[in-house]
């Protein structure tokens, strides 16, 4: 009985463990079941100087586009040693994106990298050089396509654990 019980609490901190919010897996979030506001609506991350690109993804709003948007954006502000100072995301019209790339400000401590994509919650990543700082119209990804995520797995271990309750 007493090894029982030793079980389930193992068992119940290993899920508890794997659905912490250090394990969240952005590339496969599947947005809420509502109802679009217009046709083609869609959502971006969007954060405004958020510390790194984990805590803007983390604690973006979720909200639709406005209808005149067309694309999501990410400008990231950051050192010439790559650490990050901030990072804003959000939705953007086809004029905003036309400034996507890197430039140095003018203090010359500072580097901003602009990128545009198109498509469900695309700006998951960073831009941080000109390879990556780029107007990507097409989605490569989907991330509104259901994928095994986390909570299936609990889902699955629910029965597996009642069958370990004494009864």
């Amino acid at each position: 009985m007493t090894t029982d019980l030793a079980l389930v609490t193992i068992v119940v901190q290993l899920l508890a463990d794997l659905v912490t919010s250090d394990n969240i897996d952005f590339y496969n979030l599947m947005p809420a079941l509502e109802a679009s506001p217009y046709p083609n609506s869609f959502k971006c991350f969007t954060c405004e100087q958020a510390s790194d690109n984990y805590s803007c993804n983390r604690w973006a709003e979720d909200v639709w586009c406005p209808q005149n948007t067309q694309y999501c954006m990410t400008i990231h502000h950051f050192n010439h040693h790559g650490k990050t100072k901030f990072v804003t995301k959000r939705c953007a019209v086809h004029e905003e994106c036309q400034l996507t790339g890197c430039k140095h400000h003018k203090n010359g401590h500072q580097i901003e990298c602009v990128s545009c994509c198109e498509g469900m919650v695309c700006n998951i990543e960073l831009p941080t050089n000109h390879t990556n700082a780029v107007f990507a119209r097409s989605q490569t990804h989907s991330s509104v396509t259901p994928t095994f995520r986390t909570w299936d797995s609990v889902f699955l271990l629910i029965p597996v654990l009642t069958g370990l309750l004494p009864l």
